[in-house]
């Protein structure tokens, strides 16, 4: 959760403390799934199975997958926050600014832009259309995006809905294919109780849309709260994502991208992947590292390192995805 839903619900479950483990895994083995700036993380699918690995200067699967004849590239930003008001941040105006200026400098066209959530702070209409404003200065083809909790303060997401939810199903999920890849772009910050909620009408639509796909389709999953239990303690999970897990687990390689927990973060689970993505407005603490997850006040030489966007690509054959995430220029 951010700032917002710590004033709402600031009282984890479990008590007080500093657990060492999360749903099995270690302190240690989160942080070593979490914080690989800099580096393309490459996932490859063989007999069935994803494998990932942090690619090096030299790797030439990451280089071919974000290579100028790649078929596919697109680009990751989340977390804007467009009205926050607060130390841990004083521009984000500026920073998300920066953002776009970044994608528009990575010297290719993305296919698209997905945000992936909590584009404003409080949901105001002005911060909505500041927002929108500002993404149709990036150049790419086609922006999309899934809203954060953030994005639904007081009216259940109607707000965004009129603004970004044209031509969506429901609460404003929906899919898309393009590039050999099958796209799902969920929303699971409503009916909000801690946990993140997926409810029965989306998971039908899920079921629905994937039913008539080849099991070799490469599967892209969009959220902003995790759909894998992160770290529930901070409602950085979704209560009933394992219906729809189950439904992914047949697919040879997927995908899940999500933002909320404004810091990198990778862990596989079969054929499925994770990342939670960083933000450009400002830090959270890492996992049972802070009494709650508020924002975290750095010094301001030191604010860029942990903003950033996410470049994907994807060669159509090669089944692979290459994910390399770049600190805020």
């Amino acid at each position: 959760m951010t700032a917002y839903d710590d004033h709402q619900s600031p009282a984890p479950d479990g008590g007080a403390g500093d657990p060492p483990s999360e749903h099995g895994m270690s302190r240690r083995q989160l942080m070593r799934h979490a914080g690989w700036f800099g580096g393309a993380v490459v996932l490859t699918v063989a007999g069935g199975e994803v494998f990932s690995h942090v690619a090096g200067p030299r790797d030439t699967t990451a280089r071919a997958a974000a290579a100028p004849g790649a078929a596919l590239r697109f680009v990751q930003v989340s977390d804007s926050h467009i009205g926050f008001q607060g130390p841990a941040n004083t521009d984000v105006v500026g920073s998300f600014t920066a953002a776009i200026d970044q994608v528009n400098g990575l010297g290719f066209r993305p296919d698209f832009v997905m945000h992936s959530g909590d584009l404003t702070h409080l949901s105001t209409t002005g911060q909505f259309d500041q927002v929108r404003h500002m993404m149709t200065g990036l150049r790419t083809d086609r922006v999309f995006t899934v809203p954060g909790e953030h994005d639904s303060i007081g009216d259940a997401g109607r707000a965004y809905r009129q603004i970004f939810g044209k031509g969506t199903l429901g609460d404003g999920w929906y899919s898309f294919d393009t590039h050999g890849v099958h796209f799902l772009a969920l929303v699971n910050t409503l009916s909000l109780e801690k946990l993140g909620h997926l409810g029965t009408e989306q998971i039908d639509f899920v079921r629905k849309d994937l039913a008539g796909l080849p099991s070799d389709t490469p599967v892209v999953v969009f959220s902003h709260i995790p759909l894998f239990a992160m770290y529930p303690r901070w409602g950085w999970s979704t209560d009933d994502a394992l219906k729809v897990i189950a439904l992914l687990r047949r697919f040879s390689s997927v995908t899940c991208l999500n933002g909320h927990v404004h810091q990198l973060f990778t862990k596989t689970e079969g054929n499925i992947t994770f990342h939670s993505a960083t933000t450009t407005a400002y830090p959270l603490p890492k996992p049972g590292r802070a009494p709650t997850p508020t924002p975290q006040v750095v010094p301001a030489r030191r604010l860029k390192d942990a903003l950033g966007i996410r470049t994907v690509g994807f060669r159509r054959g090669d089944q692979q995805l290459a994910i390399k995430d770049e600190r805020l220029a």
